[in-house]
C-alpha cells in the first residue's frame, strides 16, 4: 500500500514541478532582495568574481572579497565602492591552503559577521595533457577548484543552518559534466565540485533547512582570459560567452533561488551523454569539434 501511495505521490509531484518550471520559464520568479546580505566571493580579484562583486555592490550587499592577487583585489574593492558598495571588506586568501581559508574565515566572522551568501568562484586551469602536467599543478587544481569548497562550506555553513538562512553558490563548469581533452585535472576538479554541491544540497534538504538555498553554475567557455587561446569550433551552437552576460545570469539565478544554471542554453544538449550510446555521443562531439577547443590554450599570462 505504501509503495502505491508513494508512487502516486511521486507522479503527482513530478507533474507539478514540471508545470511549475514551465510557468516560471514564461513568467520569471520574483527576485529576492540581497540588500544587507553578507556576500563572500572567492577569486574576486578578476573575471567573473569581479563582475559579481560589482553587481552585488549595486544591490546593496555587504561584500567580503577574497583573492590571492592583492593588486586585483584592491582594484575590485575600489570599483565596488564606486558602484555603491558602502561596505566592502577585502582579504588576501590562498584558496589552495586549508589553514589559510580557516584563518581568514575566522577573521571575517569576527570583523564582518556571518556570511549569508557564499560564492565559490576561485578557479585555476592548467590546459595540459595528463602526461605533460606536473604533479604540483594537478594538486593545485584540485585544492583550489574542489577542496576549497569543502573548507569554505565547513567554515560558513553552520551559521546558515543555525539561522535557516543562506545561499551556497558553486561556480563549476560544463567540464564538470563531461570530459574534454587537455582538461583531465580541471574536469576532475569540476566534476567533484558539482558532486559535492549536489550532495550538500541533499543533506540540507534532509535537515529540512528550507531557508538555505544552493545554486550550481556550469558555463561553457567565457572570455575572461582564463582560457585565452581557446576557440569554440562551433560558435553558433556553443559561442564563447561574454563575462557580463554570465555574471548577470548568475545574479539572476541566485536571486531566483535557481538550483542549476547551464550556459548557454544550447549546452543542455550535452544531456544526450546519458541517453545516446557512448559511440554515438562521441560522434556528436567529434562533429561539433568539441575536442579541439583546448588545442591553442594559453591562459592568463603568468607573473614572475
Amino acid at each position: 500500500m505504501n509503495f502505491i501511495l508513494n508512487t502516486f505521490r511521486f507522479i503527482g509531484l513530478t507533474v507539478y514541478y514540471v508545470l511549475e518550471s514551465l510557468v516560471f520559464y514564461i513568467v520569471p520568479k520574483r527576485k529576492k532582495n540581497v540588500s544587507g546580505e553578507i556576500v563572500l566571493i572567492t577569486g574576486a580579484g578578476s573575471g567573473i568574481g569581479r563582475l559579481l562583486s560589482l553587481k552585488f555592490a549595486r544591490l546593496g550587499a555587504t561584500l567580503v572579497l577574497w583573492d590571492i592577487n592583492e593588486e586585483g583585489l584592491k582594484e575590485t574593492g575600489r570599483l565596488a565602492r564606486e558602484n555603491g558598495g558602502a561596505r566592502v571588506h577585502s582579504y588576501i586568501c590562498d584558496c589552495s591552503k586549508k589553514q589559510d581559508i580557516y584563518r581568514v574565515a575566522d577573521e571575517v566572522k569576527k570583523e564582518v559577521g556571518d556570511v549569508s551568501i557564499l560564492v565559490n568562484n576561485a578557479g585555476v586551469v592548467t590546459g595540459k595533457k595528463i602526461l605533460d602536467c606536473p604533479d604540483s599543478l594537478i594538486e593545485k587544481t584540485m585544492e583550489v577548484n574542489t577542496m576549497a569548497h569543502f573548507w569554505t562550506y565547513k567554515a560558513f555553513l553552520p551559521a546558515m543552518l543555525a539561522s535557516n538562512h543562506g545561499h551556497l553558490v558553486s561556480i563549476a563548469s560544463i567540464a564538470g559534466l563531461m570530459g574534454f581533452s587537455r582538461c583531465s585535472d580541471y574536469s576532475a576538479s569540476k566534476f567533484a565540485a558539482v558532486g559535492f554541491a549536489e550532495s550538500v544540497d541533499r543533506e540540507i534538504r534532509d535537515l529540512q533547512k528550507t531557508g538555505v538555498k544552493t545554486t550550481i553554475v556550469c558555463p561553457c567557455l567565457i572570455n575572461t582570459g582564463m582560457f585565452d587561446g581557446c576557440i569554440s569550433q562551433c560558435p553558433r551552437l556553443l559561442p564563447a560567452l561574454e563575462p557580463e552576460y554570465v555574471a548577470e545570469e548568475i545574479i539572476t539565478a541566485i536571486r531566483q533561488n535557481q538550483e542549476f544554471l547551464l550556459l548557454p542554453r544550447t549546452s543542455y544538449m550535452f544531456a544526450l551523454k546519458y541517453i545516446l550510446p557512448v559511440k554515438a555521443f562521441t560522434a556528436l562531439m567529434d562533429y561539433l569539434l568539441v575536442h579541439r577547443v583546448m588545442n591553442n590554450f594559453k591562459g592568463r599570462p603568468k607573473k614572475d
